[in-house]
């Protein structure tokens, strides 16, 4: 009898000639870029460093694209936004010590929001590794432990004969739901040494499906078709598993309203009769979800962003859906669904009853006006033009990347995506220099559309650098700067609590003329202007910086009430 499993692939003959007489002139190096061709990648982002040296020479070897940026945490920015766009694993090439550990923040950030992002170090020389202090340049006593508590999964090769296998593994854990950021690390030696070993031609993984158990989503079928008034929650998760369309067909035969969390803006059309949008810092909204007898959470941990500001408090039935193990059942007792969002969402498709409700819409055109009541009394004009003028200058299906800035806050709440995986920001992590790189990121993903790139100007010396990669790789971003002298936000939250801020103003360069210095076109707009000065930008091939003197504001708290 022949089973599946002792089934062996046979190699061709050319597969065969070159195992048996590989290429001279090869090292460890090449192992890793032929191990990562070989799994489908085509474009690496990086920054060099003395240790990894045998990697980046590899590269002048190899059919990958390199698109290196300046700043280590920058590069990781635009890996993750590069995962976030194709849904393919970024390969990120950085050096030992301060060039690894430099790409934390960007790393916390994919881990938050389940960015595929396989990150290859260099270390020390073999003889460096083990916790001895043997004086190495940039030895840390355990490199790896500086990154266990932030990424999946964390692989350390010591042999070339190694590296195929720890970066498919790798691979495989980063494309394995929950998506997310891996580590792998190679020593300067190893990689620098020629290797004997057949060029890496194959590369297959096939990373596991998370498919729900079928006597949970039987329970849940039944509490949503008998409930009285459902109402769903839909997280990041439905956007990362392509299932908006499964979301909307649920919604619209149980005929359940649907809010978005921030992270998965775009997963529930916005202008839908359905549709409660993403107000999910009002205590509006807050009151409708507590009030519905049977909720379902898709895709959302309900973290702090979440649940506004964890005040809110489901009084109903609780079903959670959710690929990320650590998150389900984290903030509240529920009817917990380990699972991808899609293959759960089609698994209920399967499972419901009819439900017909045809006081659901009215519901909620109750709900947003009393929002959009709510904001109007406060004289917040300007933030919500400034707002209109981005959506109505991006055209649709242009991504666009927001920094932690008072722009993107109101986008959370207020910005209709237009469609799902076209809004990113830096909320998972919440770290200030996202915009930008992550940007250029996604636009070395997709030229076919310009990208839109929100930053204040706080978050913009962050990444201020980049410009250089920008023009270097004639990427199609447009980077708006909101130009308000501080960290505009943290001048708010310091004078509501103690009357005054402190260490919150900036002194900030003239962004037009620092544009312009690197060869990027730079324009100078007002609220007013705004909107045809950034479609002009946005229209132009290549990068182009468009600054926005103004001071925003943001609405009004409703979980300190």
């Amino acid at each position: 009898m022949t089973h599946d499993h002792d089934l062996v692939l046979r190699p061709t003959a050319a597969q065969t000639e070159a195992a048996l007489n590989p290429p001279p002139g090869r090292n460890g190096g090449d192992l890793v870029v032929e191990t990562l061709a070989g799994l489908g990648a085509t474009t690496v982002f990086g920054l060099p460093g003395q240790h990894a040296l045998g990697m980046f020479d590899a590269l002048r070897r190899s059919d990958l694209r390199y698109i290196g940026l300046r700043v280590e945490n920058n590069a990781g920015f635009a890996a993750d936004a590069y995962g976030r766009i194709t849904g393919e694993a970024a390969p990120l090439l950085l050096s030992t010590g301060p060039g690894a550990l430099t790409s934390l923040a960007a790393l916390q950030e994919a881990r938050a929001a389940s960015a595929p992002v396989l990150a290859v170090s260099s270390q020390v020389p073999t003889g460096g590794l083990g916790g001895g202090r043997h004086g190495y340049l940039h030895e840390l006593p355990d490199q790896a432990a500086s990154f266990r508590g932030v990424v999946k999964s964390v692989h350390t090769v010591r042999t070339q004969s190694q590296i195929p296998s720890a970066i498919a593994e790798a691979w495989t854990s980063a494309l394995t739901v929950p998506h997310g950021p891996v580590w792998v690390e190679i020593p300067q030696d190893v990689l620098l040494a020629e290797t004997p070993i057949p060029v890496v031609t194959g590369g297959d993984t096939f990373p596991e499906e998370l498919p729900p158990r079928p006597e949970l989503t039987a329970v849940a079928a039944d509490l949503l078709t008998r409930a009285q008034r459902p109402a769903i929650i839909a997280g990041g998760g439905v956007v990362r598993a392509d299932a908006s369309k499964k979301l909307r067909q649920l919604a619209e035969r149980l005929q359940i309203p649907v809010v978005t969390t921030f992270g998965g803006k775009g997963a529930f059309p916005w202008t839908h009769p359905l549709s409660l949008q993403s107000w999910l810092e009002d205590r509006h909204t807050t009151d409708f979800l507590e009030d519905a007898d049977v909720l379902l959470v898709v895709g959302s941990g309900l973290g702090e962003l979440s649940s506004n500001y964890h005040t809110f408090t489901p009084r109903g039935r609780v079903i959670q859906i959710e690929a990320d193990l650590g998150k389900l059942e984290s903030n509240h007792p529920a009817l917990g669904i380990h699972a991808d969002a899609r293959l759960a969402l089609q698994a209920l498709l399967e499972t419901v009853g009819e439900r017909t409700d045809p006081a659901a819409p009215e519901r909620v055109r109750a709900v947003l006006d009393k929002v959009r009541e709510r904001i109007a009394s406060q004289e917040l004009t300007l933030e919500q033009d400034v707002l209109a003028a981005v959506r109505g200058a991006l055209p649709p299906g242009a991504p666009s990347f927001w920094d932690m800035t008072i722009l993107a806050y109101w986008a959370w709440s207020a910005f209709d995506a237009k469609a799902p995986n076209t809004m990113h920001s830096a909320q998972g992590a919440g770290g200030l220099g996202y915009g930008f790189p992550a940007a250029l990121g996604a636009a070395a993903a997709d030229p076919t559309h310009p990208v839109l790139a929100v930053s204040g100007d706080g978050g913009a010396l962050y990444s201020i650098a980049e410009l250089a990669t920008a023009r270097q790789y004639d990427l199609n971003v447009t980077w708006l700067i909101v130009d308000d002298g501080g960290y505009g936000i943290l001048r708010e939250y310091m004078t509501d609590a103690f009357g005054e801020p402190t260490a919150t103003e900036l002194t900030r360069p003239d962004y037009v003329a620092l544009a312009e210095s690197f060869g990027v076109p730079g324009v100078r707009t007002s609220p007013q202007t705004l909107e045809a000065d950034l479609a002009k930008a946005l229209a132009a091939p290549g990068p182009s910086v468009v600054v926005l003197p103004a001071v925003l504001r943001m609405f009004a708290p409703t979980h300190l009430d």
